[in-house]
């Protein structure tokens, strides 16, 4: 079997509640991403779909190591990067590149665009002089802007001109992993949409592999191979893109999907809306997290958390409605 560009293994992150001296300690603390695992291949999409605070930008940091994790582990092209340190650290995160939410906030205000984009490649010793001018009027025209733009600073440029300038400086070093989170919620919509061919341009030209963040499914099913629907920092349902679209299998991508009107949902006359509000992250509730808002919680659900499983070939979903599972059988798996 082919060894993936990417894997995650058991990935943990919890942030410790602090209230300050006044009110006396806690112990508390937020699990943002709660046992994650998954692998990506070379040229693949990964979509991670989810509500606000669901924990799939946190996770796409903990991928970067822009963030280090509680516990668990990422591999990239085989080896441990969590166990990196110094010269070969640095190396390696050439190879994995960031493409943030908001593009205005990313860019040196005083720095032009064009040292901005050419920064990684002077400051790592890559390129320097006439040569890296030259790859930065390449860099822009690839990205879809003029060679004039390398004068400009960013707030001469509008939200999508600047998110272009974000995408060049993450192709500059030709990594073969970027993280897009949420890069297109800041645009209006036809800066979205000429965000996302450029992507997908980039994606097949230079056979990069993407982990796409974002709320919006359709912007995940346009973009990805496989999507992710995350939930309360953890992976509810995996599938390939098609097979996720035609066939959901856990009730929180079914009603996902009906919102969004995709695939085999197209049809449905009557959207399925969740009562009440995501779970805390600080104290979620005991089971299934998401059984307080599922119209197909059962008693089980609200005391065991269902582990995710294979419902089909490729296709992994965490429900025991799912997979049929009583209380019975999960109390005899425990003895």
């Amino acid at each position: 079997m082919r060894q993936p560009l990417l894997r995650v293994e058991n990935l943990r992150k919890e942030f410790p509640v602090s209230r300050g001296a006044l009110f006396g300690s806690d112990s508390r603390v937020v699990k943002a991403v709660d046992d994650v695992s998954f692998t990506l291949g070379a040229g693949e999409v990964v979509g991670l779909v989810g509500e606000s605070g669901s924990g799939k930008s946190t996770l796409g940091r903990l991928v970067l190591g822009l963030i280090t994790p509680t516990s668990g582990s990422v591999w990239f092209e085989g080896e441990e990067t969590t166990a990196l340190k110094g010269s070969v650290q640095r190396s390696l995160r050439l190879q994995m590149q960031i493409v943030f939410q908001d593009p205005f906030g990313s860019l040196n205000p005083r720095m032009p665009v064009g040292k901005s984009i050419g920064y990684s490649l002077q400051v790592n010793g890559i390129m320097k002089g006439r040569a890296l001018q030259d790859k930065v009027g390449d860099l822009l025209d690839q990205v879809g802007l003029s060679r004039s733009h390398a004068s400009r600073f960013p707030h001469q440029l509008s939200g999508g001109q600047r998110q272009r300038v974000g995408i060049a400086r993450a192709i500059s070093v030709n990594p073969k992993l970027i993280v897009a989170d949420e890069p297109i919620a800041s645009l209006d919509l036809s800066a979205q949409a000429q965000v996302l061919n450029l992507f997908k341009e980039l994606q097949q030209e230079m056979g990069i592999s993407y982990i796409f963040v974002t709320h919006d499914l359709s912007v995940a099913a346009f973009m990805s191979d496989r999507i992710a629907v995350m939930y309360g920092g953890k992976i509810l349902e995996m599938a390939e893109r098609q097979q996720l679209l035609d066939n959901p299998r856990h009730p929180y991508t079914q009603a996902l999907l009906s919102a969004a009107v995709l695939g085999s949902w197209q049809g449905q006359v009557e959207e399925i809306v969740l009562e009440g509000d995501p779970p805390s992250p600080i104290s979620p509730p005991p089971g299934c997290k998401f059984h307080p808002r599922c119209p197909l919680a059962g008693p089980l659900c609200q005391v065991a958390e269902p582990e995710l499983k294979e419902v089909e070939d490729g296709h992994v979903a965490a429900c025991h409605v799912v997979h049929g599972e009583s209380v019975d059988q999960v109390a005899a798996v425990a003895d």
